[in-house]
């Protein structure tokens, strides 16, 4: 009888071993795929970056399936992690984009495309209308206003949205921010919420996509003042910047997409393809995937010098696109070539640090290998000398996709590369120029002072931006 008994207890004890292994296989497998989890936060700033966003939530519906009310399509299930990196989803099913809408006016928030709201429009019950936060007056284009007066109003609310959205996220990877550079808003409130965002998630990546201002064309005769400001402000608190700017994707829409007079959706849905690109290996299976902050490690040599250039190719219409192969090989040197830069500067006047080559759909890695091979050896494409590596590929199986009845062709493979290079330098050597024409005068200075801020910062700031100038330049030895 005692014989028996322990054999009931030799059972029951491995059963009990058993079962405590399952428990604990289930806990390492729950907490690996919470590993797993990379979501990002957007924050859309002014008019800009509200813009900019709505193109890029668009696109991000499309690619994961989901109706404008934020359901899944008929016959989708969720059965990845993909949805979970910009979306949250809710018990009954719906999937809210973690967004963050600012802007210091009520009228331009949610603007959509065809000139609809989002507070009325096709994307109304997309999003969280707490998230969606507007202050009672404009920047009037004026950094002091939106840095310092205005714009302090409505932080503690904005930092407050960011909060909760961001104790939704098991693993957060980080924020990305889409504002102007030359804008009121884009650049003064910005940059008092990237110090906030860097006090309060320091070791999160932080990364900006700014349009900067163009050469030739401006919507402000202030521009470079908001810029320089801007830039100087956000200089230690941004892990990367992204520049694009709408003269040089005015140019690519009209000379790729054979569009004679581009609007700013046709420019936004090209940044929006950037923006998918980039983000792609977060949410889609891939061979090489990187994540945000691999983007700093291999673009970002030294803190201060973050500002990339951006290149996307193909950028063809669909007749153009239905009748050209676009193999690996084209697709790789189109985003060489100076005119398909979103920045107007020359990459031929400088010397590349790094660029990060992100394929999407059909690539096969040692086709990729050998075009990059060929690359390195052509005499355009040139390298400075304490960076013998250069290239960090990406490679994303999940092909683009396109907005129906947009201007961009659908195709099978497509390349995002961004490139740190030291051309960039004459874009802060134009910009500057400018700033030094209106201040020497001190003109419209007294607008800035009015707001509170002291007439030294505009020294300052320029001589943290010649600085920057000059970290560039002193790379390949100029």
């Amino acid at each position: 009888m005692i014989v028996k008994n322990n054999h009931v207890n030799r059972i029951t004890k491995l059963q009990l071993i058993l079962k405590l292994c399952t428990i604990n296989r289930e806990i390492v497998d729950s907490n690996h795929n919470k590993k797993k989890m990379r979501e990002c936060i957007s924050i859309q700033v002014g008019q800009a970056g509200v813009q900019i966003g709505n193109a890029c939530w668009e696109l991000y519906c499309l690619e994961h399936n989901i109706k404008p009310d934020g359901t899944l399509q008929d016959g989708n299930t969720n059965s990845d992690d993909s949805l979970n990196t910009f979306y949250n989803e809710t018990r009954h099913g719906k999937h809210v984009p973690r967004a963050i809408y600012v802007d210091l006016e009520p009228s331009v928030v949610g603007m959509y495309i065809c000139q609809n709201e989002v507070r009325t429009g096709k994307y109304k019950d997309l999003f969280h209308p707490e998230q969606l936060i507007t202050g009672n007056e404009d920047a009037a284009n004026n950094f002091a206003r939106g840095h310092y007066t205005v714009g302090r109003a409505i932080a503690d609310d904005v930092l407050d949205q960011i909060r909760r959205v961001a104790d939704t996220c098991n693993g957060l990877q980080g924020f990305l921010v889409f504002h102007s550079l030359g804008g009121g808003t884009g650049s003064g409130f910005t940059s008092r919420l990237m110090e906030r965002l860097y006090l309060e998630y320091g070791r999160k990546s932080k990364l900006q996509f700014a349009v900067y201002p163009s050469p030739k064309t401006s919507t402000a005769v202030v521009e470079p003042y908001n810029a320089i400001l801007a830039t100087h402000a956000t200089m230690d608190h941004a892990d990367c910047t992204f520049l694009v700017d709408n003269e040089a994707l005015f140019d690519i829409c009209k000379r790729n997409l054979d569009i004679a007079r581009p609007s700013y959706i046709n420019l936004n849905r090209l940044i929006g393809q950037v923006v998918s690109s980039i983000t792609s290996s977060l949410r889609f299976d891939g061979v090489l995937n990187v994540d945000m902050n691999e983007f700093q490690t291999n673009l970002v040599p030294y803190p201060r010098i973050h500002f990339p250039l951006v290149n996307y190719a193909p950028i063809k219409s669909a007749e153009k696109a239905y009748h050209e192969a676009m193999s690996v090989a084209e697709i790789t040197n189109a985003c060489f070539e100076p005119t398909n830069q979103m920045v107007k500067c020359d990459p031929r006047d400088g010397k590349y640090m790094a660029c990060c080559m992100m394929y999407r759909g059909d690539v096969v890695p040692q086709r990729r290998q050998r075009r990059h091979c060929k690359n390195k050896d052509k005499t355009k494409i040139q390298f400075v000398d304490w960076c013998p590596t250069g290239f960090k590929v990406g490679i994303n199986f999940q092909k683009p996709t396109t907005v129906p009845g947009g201007d961009l062709g659908q195709t099978q493979r497509a390349v995002c590369m961004l490139s740190n290079t030291t051309a960039i330098a004459d874009a802060w050597s134009r910009l500057g120029h400018k700033f030094d024409l209106m201040y020497a005068k001190r003109a419209f200075v007294h607008w800035y002072v009015g707001e509170g801020m002291e007439e030294g910062e505009f020294s300052e700031a320029r001589e943290n931006v010649a600085a920057l100038e000059k970290d560039y330049r002193s790379q390949d030895g100029v």
